[in-house]
């Protein structure tokens, strides 16, 4: 486990931008909203040759009406444990306030390194405003940063980096899969995400839209090794009114389409509607391999292989002509099934990388294609005489090549996709077929 740094303080003090600025992405979502923050939120620094870990977490805050203040601070509380160090943020522009108080006085019981970091320090002028935070009572100098545009980050990157007391893990390249649990708000991505992993890691409630941010979790539990994305429900365009939700919807997309399986959460006490249409319709475009998982399977009254099996041909009905897909029947509540999806996720990245051998692709595909050959245009008969798999491609690939390869229309092509998958196994894995000229 390398060096993980957590960064804590009150709500609008800048915790979010500080972690973009660190980790040189635009991975979490900023607003001048409190609270936009809720879930955790991990990123990667790298200075002077070290990496480390860096968790961004969500204001903390006491006795407010918001309905996730009990949550955020439970999430607060579970990064501040895991930390190695610990960066308290301040605002320097509202100055101290009893919240900042209240934390420094559960920072300083903390027997972590804390480092006070006095934000919106824009001016060279401000940081005389600063010197009131020593009042809190935490050892050490106050590092006044400007987050928004990196002044004062450099010194405080080089006195975090002082404080670990191990040495972090080589980094080695990693190709992990992703697996993104994508679909409607309120379909429970992030309830099955914490059954998987066995903790509260992402904050569940009834409200649609309490996942804003695509929390990426790294999966090495049974002999499994991936990430997991929680990822913000997808709603209709019309139906978004707030900056922040076209955010989450934007990085919801974000991380379907840097994911290698999207497993696509559906709500069986409502069915499959058009907004899964919708986001299944993301998926293929970016083709991405799927696994289509039917959640609160416990509030269905008549659970009979009748019904499941009318709800797996009404699935493939609406989104035909992909229908080679696994449908798998959960619920995060009883825990019903839900290790069975992580299984099947894992086998359909492995059909993915299915390779045929040039030799037994021909050998099992030239004879069909002369039994069933394409149907003549205009008295021009159409002869396929050599095919093969192109290496090296993310999604399964085939050339065949013909002698008239404009005259070959897409009912042969789905005819030809249908061979190979009742050959091989690619079942999930979306499929290219590419006809060439001789």
């Amino acid at each position: 486990m390398g060096n993980l740094v957590a960064i804590v303080g009150r709500p609008n003090v800048g915790k979010s931008t500080l972690f973009n600025r660190l980790t040189e992405t635009r991975q979490a979502i900023i607003s001048d909203e409190a609270g936009t923050t809720r879930d955790r939120q991990y990123g990667r620094c790298i200075w002077c040759g070290k990496e480390f870990s860096l968790v961004d977490t969500g204001g903390w805050v006491v006795n407010s009406d918001d309905v996730f203040e009990e949550a955020i601070r439970e999430q607060v509380t579970l990064a501040m444990d895991e930390a190695d160090v610990i960066l308290f943020v301040v605002d320097t522009m509202n100055g101290l306030t009893d919240l900042d108080m209240e934390m420094a006085s559960m920072l300083r019981r903390s027997k972590k390194p804390v480092l006070v970091v006095a934000n919106k320090v824009d001016t060279y002028e401000m940081q005389y405003a600063s010197a009131e935070f020593y009042s809190m009572g935490i050892d050490g100098d106050i590092y006044c940063i400007s987050a928004a545009n990196g002044s004062g980050t450099g010194d405080l990157l080089d006195t975090i980096v002082s404080k670990f007391t191990k040495d972090a893990e080589e980094a080695p390249e990693e190709n992990i899969p992703r697996f993104a649990v994508v679909g409607r708000p309120n379909a429970g991505k992030s309830s099955i995400i914490n059954v998987f992993l066995g903790e509260d890691r992402n904050i569940v409630t009834n409200i649609a839209g309490t996942t804003r941010d695509s929390i990426l979790t790294r999966y090495t539990k049974f002999g499994f090794d991936f990430y997991l994305v929680d990822t913000a429900g997808i709603r209709k365009k019309s139906k978004v009114s707030e900056d922040i939700e076209y955010y989450s919807v934007l990085r919801s997309i974000r991380a379907i389409e840097n994911s290698d399986v999207c497993i696509l959460m559906i709500d069986a006490t409502r069915g499959i509607e058009s907004q899964d249409l919708n986001i299944f319709s993301i998926i293929q475009r970016n083709q991405k391999s799927l696994v289509v998982v039917v959640n609160k399977w416990d509030l269905v009254e008549d659970k009979s292989d009748k019904v499941m099996k009318f709800f797996e041909n009404a699935i493939r009905e609406r989104v035909a002509p992909f229908v080679d897909f696994p449908i798998i029947f959960t619920s995060a509540v009883t825990k019903q099934r839900v290790f069975k999806v992580l299984e099947i996720a894992k086998e359909v990245y492995l059909n993915s990388k299915t390779k045929v051998s040039t030799a037994k692709f021909n050998e099992e595909m030239l004879p069909l294609i002369e039994a069933y050959p394409p149907p003549s245009i205009k008295g021009k008969y159409i002869k396929i005489k050599y095919c093969m798999q192109l290496p090296e491609k993310r999604v399964p690939t085939f050339l065949f090549f013909a002698n008239l390869p404009q005259y070959v229309k897409e009912p042969y092509r789905r005819f030809l996709e249908n061979k190979i998958r009742e050959r091989w196994n690619f079942t999930g894995v979306p499929m290219n077929i590419f006809i060439r000229q001789k």
